[in-house]
């Protein structure tokens, strides 16, 4: 299973600051990728976020596509600001390459405890013998 990341990461914040993108809020949330003989399984950690903030597709290529977007509250406190903003999650998407040996229709996916929990359930052998054609020779 390959990841590829869509978000870029930039250089550490002392140059975001010199180059005024402090307001740009790209991440990365890190990922786990487990395998058992039923299944993978991927965890991401998305503190703050909920199910209503997460959108799983397949591409056109086959590919899982997870995407995250919070909706974050514009308020003005004019009694406070921020001197050092680092956790704030707006966009963030990422394309998962998907093996061969899955049920694509099967795939699930759950959060908890600011994980997200995505099953992704393989063929078993049986499956994989059942779905071979034989070609006859003419």
């Amino acid at each position: 299973m390959l990841v590829t990341r869509r978000n870029q990461d930039f250089m550490p914040t002392l140059f975001n600051e010199l180059m005024n993108w402090n307001d740009i809020t790209y991440s990365t949330p890190r990922m786990n990728i487990m395998e058992t003989k039923d299944n993978y399984k991927l965890e991401l950690c998305i503190p703050g976020l909920t199910k209503e903030d997460v959108k799983l597709s397949i591409d056109a290529e086959g590919n899982l596509v997870v995407e995250m977007v919070k909706e974050t509250k514009n308020e003005k406190k004019e009694e406070m600001r921020y001197l050092r903003h680092e956790f704030s999650v707006e966009h963030f998407r990422q394309t998962v390459m998907l093996p061969e040996d899955i049920h694509k229709e099967q795939i699930s996916a759950k959060v908890e405890n600011g994980i997200l929990d995505i099953i992704i359930p393989k063929v078993t052998v049986e499956e994989k013998k059942q779905a071979m054609q034989t070609i006859e020779v003419c």
